[in-house]
């Protein structure tokens, strides 16, 4: 799939991803790297790790109010990554109260994942 043609929810996912992980050298991956760099593979799970916790909790995604120039999608992306990597931030601590407790749980339950720099040069998982 073409970059361009992922939606808010994924594009985020991928800036958050990028914005809060460090290469070896300790700088943040996004100071050097973008979507574009992703691997063929890593790209693949991504977009369905994305698309299955979007269609698996659609009803709790749209209930939530983020208040906020951002889209629920923009939103919902970015701290589904944070909360799935279990960073000090995420759905948990938006003041979505029960909402954010059960969109905590369902992240969680996708398991941690990171992001590194491969010996090709390419973003991997």
């Amino acid at each position: 799939m073409n970059i361009h043609e992922l939606d808010d929810f994924t594009l985020a996912y991928i800036e958050c991803a990028l914005w809060s992980s460090t290469d070896d050298a300790g700088k943040p991956l996004d100071d050097n790297f973008d979507a574009g760099d992703l691997s063929p593979e890593a790209l693949k799970q991504i977009i369905e790790d994305c698309q299955d916790f979007q269609d698996t909790n659609k009803s709790l995604i749209n209930a939530c109010d983020y208040g906020s120039q951002y889209s629920k999608d923009e939103y919902a992306g970015h701290d589904f990554w944070l909360t799935r990597n279990r960073h000090g931030a995420g759905f948990w601590d938006r003041g979505l109260g029960d909402l954010g407790h059960k969109l905590t749980e369902a992240a969680h339950g996708y398991g941690e994942c990171s992001i590194y720099v491969g010996d090709d040069g390419k973003l991997h998982l």
